[in-house]
């Protein structure tokens, strides 16, 4: 059994602790990491996995970001446990985190991942949103969470703050 749960300030290092288990040694020096210097994680959205005895299994952040003159959620990183996965846990926490962004009125969200993986949850490249270099473009994807919120969004990706995303709704 695995229960979800907003992230809490006592869970920041252990979840921490499992991104540096699954994730290079350095993946702060990644381009996305800029947009989130400085910058607070959107809680409602920032998710815990843990089984039954209250092990961390799986983890998932999002940070409010800017693309062009538009408000947009910025997800990532999002990390299973190495004896956890296989399970669906990671799928199961970003419908949960998706579904939650949109009940929040959230209209777009940003991530930089593989277009294989992430298609099931209706993400696609994006063309002309510029994540900080040296990101590859194809690895730039977006969903619209509500109709054609991605369209005639273009431009610099740029880090903003949480109380920024009001106008999320419009263009």
């Amino acid at each position: 059994m695995i229960t979800l749960a907003e992230e809490t300030a006592e869970d920041w290092w252990e979840v921490e602790a499992l991104y540096d288990l699954c994730f290079a040694p350095g993946r702060t020096a990644l381009s996305s990491y800029r947009l989130r210097e400085g910058v607070a994680p959107v809680p409602e959205l920032c998710l815990t996995a843990r089984d039954a005895d209250g092990t961390l299994a799986a983890a998932i952040r999002f940070w409010p970001v800017r693309v062009g003159a538009a408000a947009a959620l910025l997800l990532g990183p999002i990390a299973v446990h190495p004896t956890r996965q296989g399970e669906g846990l990671g799928a199961i926490l970003i419908q949960d985190a998706l579904d939650r962004a949109r009940g929040r009125g959230a209209a777009r969200v940003i991530l930089v991942g593989d277009a294989p993986y992430y298609r099931r949850f209706g993400f696609e490249r994006l063309e002309g949103v510029e994540m900080p270099p040296p990101t590859n473009p194809e690895r730039v994807l977006g969903v619209a969470l509500v109709p054609g919120a991605w369209d005639g969004i273009a431009g610099p990706v740029r880090r903003t703050a949480a109380e920024d995303l009001a106008p999320a709704r419009s263009p």
